[in-house]
């Protein structure tokens, strides 16, 4: 078979690889040819269309599920684009996870005792509901479930299908993510909002008034807070305050407050803090607890969105930290530090050396401040900055750090950056990453410099997803 882009093929998954792709082998004209297809499960039959083609692989867009695998379990759950393995056993998830990360480590990193440094897997707390923030799409275009038909003129409000931007299928049940009440109760939200006249958002044409609701949960409160994003096309005929009393009325206790935000950035993906933002009802902050801190998270907050697997993280981060004894004459950097939270785990313990975070999101570190003082801690500094300029900034460390934890976004760290690092010459690193990739690719820079791998967990933060987060801890030789 000679395989083309844009063609429409049935595939057999054979595989799983890394970032949620299932793996297909097809013979060709030219011997087996390698197709990569995301959110699929081994031992699934697929229709799929080619919309990658390179010399040795191609990547696919899966069109439906013929057939499924035997791996998958019956559930109660909606179907979302959000949980692709909800059907697949726990157990199943952690072995693709953990041989698809190993892979990576050995083939990108060469680091080739994985197995015999392997700390250990650390599994969720909740492996259903364990999100505490989740965002729901509003549009005029609605994908049928029942008969899979596309549909306009509507009012829907739920999670976007699969591999479309444009168009969103209600979520009528529990998805098995997010909070169970507030998810069986979206269907009710939506009917009140679609009573006041107002359209939902247009995606291709950019236009329309509702365009997203995001809400917020404290596990340690149980509230919800809520963010309604509109549009401000006919805004003086939306009733904000009246739809405050609707989610009081339908929450009660649980309601903690909601936020207005009206944003006219055409973008499908627009940012929060590009709108303008009104408190309507209620309060503009709920408070969340991690080891007995406080840490008040505002709708634009970062703060980890599995709070009660954060916490395993954590405690794995601050092992990791205190492995061996710590010089009471040197620093701790906390670098991407974000809100603090690790930070001020480390310093609670820690109580003789200074410990300073660095970030360059102005927001987060006067969170960090704010949490300090509200957790009376005295040994902590956050400093906003570039983590790369930071540290030219502030030579007088060299040679007077005991430990880095870094902990960088997604994209991972930049190779210019991670030089800087390793140049302040730590005793030990201790590499939080939510991409292993990336921590795969900088494996090389840290061993070019002497840092040697200790041991290293992966977290299950996100079940049901292709995401795992991998901890490493680094000695200087």
């Amino acid at each position: 078979m000679d395989l083309k882009k844009g063609q429409e093929i049935d595939i057999k998954i054979d595989d799983f690889a890394f970032g949620g792709k299932g793996i297909s082998r097809m013979e060709t004209d030219k011997g087996d040819y390698i197709l990569f297809s995301k959110n699929t499960i081994p031992g699934q039959t697929v229709k799929a269309r080619i919309v990658k083609k390179k010399k040795s692989f191609g990547e696919c867009k899966i069109i439906k599920v013929i057939e499924k695998s035997p791996l998958e379990e019956n559930h109660p759950f909606q179907k979302i684009s959000g949980a692709p393995y909800i059907s697949v056993p726990l157990k199943e998830q952690q072995k693709f996870k953990e041989n698809a990360s190993m892979h990576l480590f050995e083939k990108i990193g060469q680091l080739q005792n994985c197995k015999t440094i392997y700390d250990e897997w650390i599994a969720s707390p909740l492996s259903h509901h364990y999100r505490n923030k989740m965002e729901y799409s509003f549009s005029t275009i609605r994908f049928d479930l029942a008969s899979e038909e596309e549909l306009d003129d509507q009012f829907a409000l739920g999670f976007k299908k699969t591999g479309t931007w444009w168009m969103v299928e209600n979520l009528d049940n529990d998805s098995g993510l997010f909070d169970k009440e507030l998810e069986e109760n979206l269907k009710q939200i939506r009917q009140h909002l679609s009573e006041s006249g107002l359209n939902a958002w247009h995606p291709p044409k950019k236009h329309g008034f509702f365009r997203h609701i995001v809400v917020r949960k404290s596990f340690h409160s149980n509230e919800l807070l809520f963010n309604l994003v509109t549009s401000s096309e006919n805004k003086r005929k939306f009733n904000a305050s009246l739809f405050g009393e609707f989610l009081k009325n339908l929450f009660g206790k649980r309601f903690a407050g909601l936020l207005h935000t009206v944003n006219d950035d055409v973008a499908d993906r627009e940012k929060l803090e590009k709108g303008n933002t009104k408190l309507i009802t209620g309060k503009s902050t709920i408070v969340e607890k991690l080891h007995g801190l406080s840490f008040e998270i505002s709708m634009q907050s970062f703060f980890q969105t599995n709070p009660l697997c954060a916490e395993k993280l954590y405690q794995k981060v601050v092992d990791y930290v205190f492995d061996s004894k710590i010089d009471d004459n040197k620093y701790i950097l906390d670098l991407f530090c974000g809100t603090g939270t690790i930070g001020q785990l480390i310093a609670k313990k820690a109580i003789k050396n200074q410990l300073i975070g660095v970030d360059i999101v102005n927001s987060a570190i006067e969170n960090a401040n704010e949490n300090t003082i509200k957790n009376n801690l005295k040994n902590v500094k956050f400093i906003c900055s570039d983590v790369g300029k930071f540290l030219y900034e502030h030579p007088e460390y060299q040679d007077k750090i005991d430990t880095i934890v870094l902990d960088p976004p997604r994209a991972g760290i930049s190779p210019k950056t991670l030089r800087k690092v390793v140049r302040l010459e730590a005793d030990r690193i201790v590499y939080v990453s939510c991409n292993p990739a990336t921590q795969a690719r900088d494996l090389s820079t840290l061993s070019e410099f002497g840092y040697e791998v200790i041991k290293f967990s992966l977290v299950d933060q996100f079940p049901h997803t292709g995401h795992v987060e991998s901890i490493m801890l680094f000695h200087k030789k």
